[in-house]
């Protein structure tokens, strides 16, 4: 069971919470403010890919080996959860200046730094969290980035190179274990987050939780805020690449139903981020400088570039 999708009132009252309350600083890996993981499941296919523009990501299931011995794929990370995941991972590694992340005494602990609520359950989060947490640190990632014909730069990573998930022991309602989880970033990884980290607001990441589009809408906003230099419009074209799928763009339905569903999703982002300077036409979504979530001083916007 997905977890249930905000309503505008719902968010709106989450919003009020943003304004009123001090900003909780977080951060994700630019790489994720540019691209983004699945939104659905992409089933038994070798590889998965999204482009924005010359950056690619590429993502690659991990496999396992059942108890015949057969090698099997572990899955793909789709959805929020693996998201929110990253932003936890990000978040802390930059807090701390450590790749050894501390997720908790009990995966509940580690939902509740995220805002999630700990079900129970075949189909509860618990066991979404224990699944995509074991997919997304199973996958391989690949970024590139073609600048012209005559270069090419890219890198092959995990998320972590090390993990200890306990989950035996833990109810089913989240109580906690006699041990403590933990992840140890990849060397790869845990340097693109900590040479550039993009900082965003803890609160809006809560508040627009259940929905994977508004998570990448926001992160991809915030970073654009700072990075735009002057009005610059995004067709919708280029937004259905990056955000839905290239091989429905010349489906005339599809890129309708994607341009509604962006912009709805982009009215509710701007609910907790208003002071964002963008807007949408025709021609696609026209952003012009703006102020980030996040103040930044010059050395931090040097970092986040």
């Amino acid at each position: 069971m997905a977890r249930p999708k905000r309503t505008p009132l719902e968010i709106v009252r989450a919003a009020a919470e943003v304004w009123d309350g001090e900003q909780e600083v977080g951060y994700l890996a630019r790489m994720f403010t540019q691209t983004s993981l699945p939104y659905r499941d992409p089933g038994d296919v070798p590889a998965w890919g999204r482009r924005n523009g010359d950056l690619s990501l590429t993502v690659q299931p991990g496999m396992t080996t059942d108890i015949n011995n057969k090698p099997v794929s572990i899955g793909y990370p789709y959805g929020t959860m693996p998201r929110l995941i990253l932003t936890f991972l990000s978040t802390e590694a930059v807090r701390t200046g450590s790749p050894e992340v501390v997720l908790g005494d009990s995966l509940t602990d580690f939902m509740a730094a995220m805002g999630l609520a700990a079900t129970g359950g075949k189909n509860g989060s618990l066991t979404r969290m224990r699944n995509q947490s074991h997919r997304l640190f199973n996958a391989t990632l690949t970024i590139e980035y073609k600048g012209d014909l005559n270069r090419r730069i890219g890198a092959k990573l995990y998320v972590a190179s090390a993990y200890n998930i306990w989950c035996g022991a833990e109810s089913e309602d989240g109580h906690p274990s006699l041990f403590t989880s933990t992840v140890r970033l990849s060397d790869e990884f845990f340097n693109e987050v900590t040479s550039h980290p993009v900082p965003l607001d803890m609160n809006a990441i809560k508040a627009l939780g259940g929905s994977a589009l508004r998570l990448d809408i926001y992160a991809w906003l915030t970073y654009r805020m700072f990075s735009v230099k002057r009005e610059t419009t995004i067709p919708w074209e280029s937004l259905m690449v990056q955000f839905g799928s290239a091989a429905d763009s010349s489906d005339r339905r599809r890129r309708h139903q994607f341009r509604r569903d962006f912009t709805e999703a982009l009215k509710q982002v701007l609910v907790v981020y208003p002071q964002a300077n963008v807007d949408t036409n025709e021609a696609g979504v026209v952003l012009r400088p703006g102020l980030p979530h996040i103040p930044m001083s010059p050395g931090f916007r040097a970092l986040a570039r």
